[in-house]
């Protein structure tokens, strides 16, 4: 049987200039590339504040699993990036912790020297099983 990939984005340009999707389901994985701040026009929200820009960023995450009728407990594996590791990374885990609350999905955080937008201090990218109990 052969699977049929289905792709969604938030209609931002950089998707078509970049070439990708915001999330990809390939049966009952869904993969969501990175999630950055930004609002529904795709304008940058929380320049110089981290932590808006962590909430935002899940905030965003959370409009993807939306879409497909997930929720963060389906979410199995999350991909941190930090510019600035060290300084936001006790934020960071805080934040994470309570966005998923009892959850606890693999995570890896990385220290980046910088990521797409300059102001971008972070970037949350998952991995979903839509086949685990909501």
């Amino acid at each position: 049987m052969t699977v049929q990939a289905v792709r969604f984005g938030f209609g931002m340009p950089w998707e078509s200039l970049y070439g990708y999707s915001q999330a990809l389901r390939a049966g009952e994985t869904l993969h969501v590339s990175g999630q950055l701040s930004h609002d529904e026009a795709g304008t940058f929200i929380g320049a110089g504040d981290f932590e808006l820009q962590a909430r935002t960023t899940f905030a965003n995450l959370d409009l993807v699993l939306k879409h497909f009728g997930a929720t963060r407990n389906q979410i199995v594996e999350t991909n941190v990036l930090l510019v600035n590791l060290r300084q936001d990374f006790d934020t960071a885990a805080r934040l994470h912790a309570e966005y998923f609350e009892k959850h606890r999905p693999t995570s890896t955080v990385m220290g980046v020297t910088g990521l797409a937008l300059p102001d971008q201090l972070i970037e949350i990218g998952a991995v979903v099983r839509l086949d685990l109990e909501a």
